[in-house]
């Protein structure tokens, strides 16, 4: 079965680079190429790789997703873009339809002098000297299938620059929309950020959904750090619970630039999130922070990587889990710290809430060290409420239902409370308290 679907996106290859057509003929595309030869290679990873040990991607494999080829955005309005803003009104709205920039549902407004925001297609096109130099180089397919899948049918997606000393003082939003469509699709769209030194910038990447039939996002994101760059970046998953969900984020520092990323996953039935964050210069600093909230019969896949590549660089993470339901949750973070890496400063946390006797989650923290002079701690905990303060509650009044909202609320918002974009933060916490009571309604079926 395996190997039939993997035809199935090799012939799917053939259809899509005839749709290409003088395109074909362009720098990029052999880069296109050589990742579909290097997925025919590799095929989809199974149980077997030791990255998968704990998530089965059958249930992915026998669909057949049509890859959309062209933009198809009708029938999405401004006011569709209004429900999925998260409330931030003040920012630079950057849109996405089933992977195809649309700059008439874009709200970009008015942006400092030197930044470039829109569709990566054109900048594709137009030989853009950073798009040469970084797209498709930093997160690497050699060795990845979903990476080479999204690298060998990259069309469009989104492109950031900010120049070196840019402050952009509003958030750029990107949102994803993935749209109903005559049969099950897939989309890779791509998103390319490079912050300059000195820049700082806050951005948001949310994926949500206008469909009622299953579909494929394989998202992937490259963001490069210059010298002394400050970048946050939240990333939102609201897509569909029939949605299959693969995101791959890599991150790039230069010396002394910090990164902060705060991944909150609330939706898709079949969702697998890589985060990795190369510290490849001397002082810099990488926060990684996420919350998964799972129901029904979900599965949310967290893996991490922190690779430390030069001395004297902090990184701080924390990840923490709510399952209920049927839901399955997994979580693998690493830290590597080269022998370069002196002065290392490492601290990784892993906490999850198992609501329900039927959910379940596998943790594995991992350190691979190689120098001698660091500071490395990891640690995993999985339980239930805690009965004492489930017990103090109620002794003062408090219902059942309440008290359990309260420290399942209690337990989630340190990272929602990390988000620095208020009214974004705001939002999320009463999507957190409108996840919990879906929560609570699939543990009493």
């Amino acid at each position: 079965m395996q190997s039939t679907n993997k035809d199935w996106y090799l012939a799917s290859f053939e259809a899509f680079e005839k749709s290409l057509n003088g395109e074909m003929k362009s720098s990029f595309h052999g880069i296109r190429k050589e990742a579909i030869g290097r997925f025919a290679e590799l095929g989809f990873p199974t149980t077997k790789n030791e990255e998968w040990k704990y998530t089965d991607v059958s249930p992915l494999t026998r669909l057949r997703f049509q890859p959309v080829l062209q933009y198809a955005g009708e029938g999405v309005s401004k006011k569709d873009i209004e429900r999925f803003r998260l409330g931030i009104q003040d920012s630079h709205v950057l849109v996405c339809v089933n992977g195809h920039f649309s700059r008439e549902l874009s709200a970009i407004g008015k942006i400092p002098a030197g930044v470039r925001l829109g569709g990566l297609a054109e900048e594709i096109r137009s030989g853009n000297q950073l798009v040469e130099q970084y797209l498709a180089r930093k997160a690497k397919y050699e060795n990845d299938s979903f990476t080479a899948l999204s690298t060998a049918f990259l069309m469009d997606g989104i492109f950031v620059r900010v120049p070196d000393g840019v402050v952009v003082d509003r958030p750029i939003h990107v949102i994803f929309i993935s749209q109903n469509q005559d049969t099950e699709v897939v989309v890779h769209p791509r998103t390319l950020v490079v912050a300059g030194k000195s820049s700082q910038a806050a951005f948001v990447e949310s994926h949500v959904s206008l469909s009622s039939r299953p579909y494929f996002t394989n998202v992937v994101t490259e963001i490069v750090l210059g010298e002394n760059a400050v970048v946050e970046y939240d990333k939102v998953q609201m897509d569909s619970t029939s949605a299959f969900h693969i995101s791959t984020t890599h991150v790039y520092q230069e010396r002394n630039s910090n990164f902060a990323s705060n991944a909150i996953t609330f939706g898709g039935l079949f969702v697998r999130n890589n985060i990795t964050a190369v510290l490849d210069g001397e002082g810099s600093e990488a926060t990684l922070n996420g919350l998964y909230l799972a129901t029904g019969e979900q599965l949310v896949d967290n893996h991490t990587t922190i690779d430390h590549a030069k001395p004297h660089c902090p990184s701080h993470e924390l990840y923490k889990g709510i399952l209920a339901g049927k839901s399955r949750g997994v979580f693998n973070g690493k830290i590597f710290v080269r022998k370069e890496a002196q002065k290392t400063d490492a601290k990784q946390t892993n906490k999850n809430l198992v609501l329900s006797d039927e959910a379940s989650i596998d943790t594995k923290p991992q350190l691979e060290i190689f120098a001698d002079d660091v500071k490395c701690t990891h640690g995993a905990t999985i339980g239930q409420l805690d009965d004492e303060a489930l017990f103090y509650l109620r002794s003062r009044g408090v219902g059942l239902e309440k008290a359990r909202d309260i420290l399942i609320y209690a337990f989630a918002s340190d990272v929602v409370d990390k988000i620095k974009v208020a009214e974004m933060r705001e939002t999320l916490q009463a999507m957190l308290h409108d996840r919990l009571e879906q929560s609570r309604a699939f543990n009493k079926n």
